[in-house]
């Protein structure tokens, strides 16, 4: 048995007991089969996307993960925020109610405002250094890529007739080719 006639029999197989009776059996039997065939195919094959559906889908990422400093900055200044807000409803009914902890509780959310300042900045800060550091991902136009080729090459022919100099001054010459 090859393999056309295993995925015919495992076709006719799943359509057999979708169906509930032999009837793909008998089909797959007889002469008058090869009709319906295409048409038990594509059933089985629809059966069979059914029953294999995964369970997501992998998709690629929108966006970059950021650098482990900048997601390490941002955690931290989610988390302040995060404090920042509560103590700030807190001295919101603290002084609704007229509560003797109204007064310490609007001091500290002034101070974690100050600090949640702070932590915006820092991922802001820690972000442009590791840009500094690391380099950014640039795609510089043909003319310049051009512009630097050119001055490269002029360095290097620059850096050849400078060496041959040298080469002939150290062999005793005045800087002439030859002596004649």
């Amino acid at each position: 048995m090859g393999t056309a006639e295993r995925q015919e029999a495992l076709e006719d197989s799943v359509v057999a007991r979708s169906t509930g009776d032999g009837e793909a059996r008998r089909r797959s039997d007889g002469p008058a089969a090869e009709p319906d065939r295409p048409r038990a195919a594509a059933r089985a094959a629809t059966e069979q996307q059914e029953y294999y559906r995964p369970l997501w889908i992998e998709e690629p990422a929108r966006r970059r993960r950021l650098p482990d400093p900048v997601r390490t900055a941002a955690v931290r200044a989610v988390l302040i925020i995060a404090v920042t807000l509560m103590q700030a409803t807190v001295a919101f009914l603290c002084t609704m109610a007229g509560s003797w902890l109204a007064f310490p509780m609007v001091i500290s959310s002034v101070v974690s405002t100050v600090v949640a300042t702070w932590g915006v900045l820092d991922v802001w800060v820690t972000r442009q250094m590791w840009n500094q550091r690391n380099g950014v991902v640039s795609e510089p136009s043909s003319t310049a890529r051009a512009l630097r080729r050119e001055r490269r090459r002029a360095q290097r022919q620059a850096k050849a007739t400078r060496r041959a100099q040298e080469r002939i001054a150290r062999k005793g010459g005045a800087g002439q080719l030859s002596h004649s």
